[in-house]
């Protein structure tokens, strides 16, 4: 049985080691912390709604800041694959995001909230009770619309065959190689072939149709660039790899001088390019240069 000085210490309301007072104390805190959170939620959201306001006032810099900080706190960590190679925007955007890495949502969010009362110092958000205006969210949250815009919806008569290579569509593009209606290596205006939108929209199985069909693999846009030069400026090793199996020349340069190793960040594409050459140039023996001649 308890002594009388457990029961009165411990009926007395004070804090005791491992009490009820220490409990309520952390309840207490924990609550605090929630609503804390709640609060900061609320005002981000309405820093994200007047954000769509303040493109005109924002440089690129910021606009990259602000979406970055967004995408942290509304999904997360950045897992996505990098944009294609022509989508300059979009690349932007994700290495904007891609460097916050593990970084807080909570910071994000403060970061975001701080940079809108820089952008516009007479805004502060308004408190639960009151109301708030709302917007019409652009694509990929606030901010997007002024640094990303979808391209026209087309009809299908409109489309031609670059179209249904971006849209992946492998059925009317393996149906009009097969009836010989178009030419596997025709170039748009930029001197790009189906083989270079594959490659930089990172259609694997698109890619091997174009290569069965005898697309010239090694094909120079108007800058230079081949194919696979693209598949490795947007790191799709298993692209890198396929090319490199079909014969792909890893020493053609560009216009800018730049080899397909050059062009990526990804430095298990680069080694695999930088063998390909090495094994290349090992090829070129005296005795084999000599039996040739």
């Amino acid at each position: 049985m308890a002594s009388p000085e457990v029961v009165e210490d411990s009926s007395s309301g004070e804090a005791c080691s491992g009490g009820y007072g220490e409990l309520g104390d952390f309840l207490q805190e924990e609550r605090a912390d929630e609503e804390e959170d709640e609060q900061l939620r609320y005002h981000f959201e309405q820093a994200a709604q007047h954000a769509q306001q303040l493109a005109h006032v924002a440089s690129t810099q910021q606009l990259l800041y602000l979406y970055a900080r967004y995408k942290q706190v509304k999904v997360g960590k950045c897992t996505t694959s990098k944009p294609g190679f022509f989508d300059f925007e979009g690349r932007q955007k994700w290495e904007a995001w891609k460097s916050l890495g593990d970084y807080s949502s909570h910071q994000a969010m403060r970061d975001y909230i701080e940079t809108v009362r820089k952008l516009d110092p007479d805004w502060k958000p308004k408190e639960p009770e009151e109301p708030v205006e709302k917007h019409k969210s652009t694509f990929g949250g606030p901010v997007v619309s002024c640094l990303y815009q979808e391209q026209e919806t087309l009809r299908d008569e409109d489309k031609d065959i670059f179209d249904y290579c971006r849209e992946n569509d492998i059925l009317r593009i393996s149906q009009a190689l097969a009836l010989g209606t178009i030419d596997v290596n025709a170039a748009d205006d930029e001197g790009r072939s189906l083989l270079h939108w594959a490659c930089d929209r990172g259609r694997t199985e698109l890619v091997s149709l174009l290569l069965f069909h005898n697309a010239h693999i090694n094909m120079q846009d108007a800058e230079g660039q081949t194919p696979l030069h693209y598949a490795s400026a947007c790191e799709f090793s298993d692209i890198v790899e396929m090319l490199l199996e079909h014969g792909a020349d890893p020493t053609l340069v560009d216009h800018d001088g730049f080899q397909p190793h050059e062009a990526t960040d990804n430095k298990e594409i680069s080694e695999m390019l930088k063998e390909h050459v090495s094994f290349g140039e090992h090829d070129k023996s005296p005795s084999l240069l000599q039996s040739a001649n």
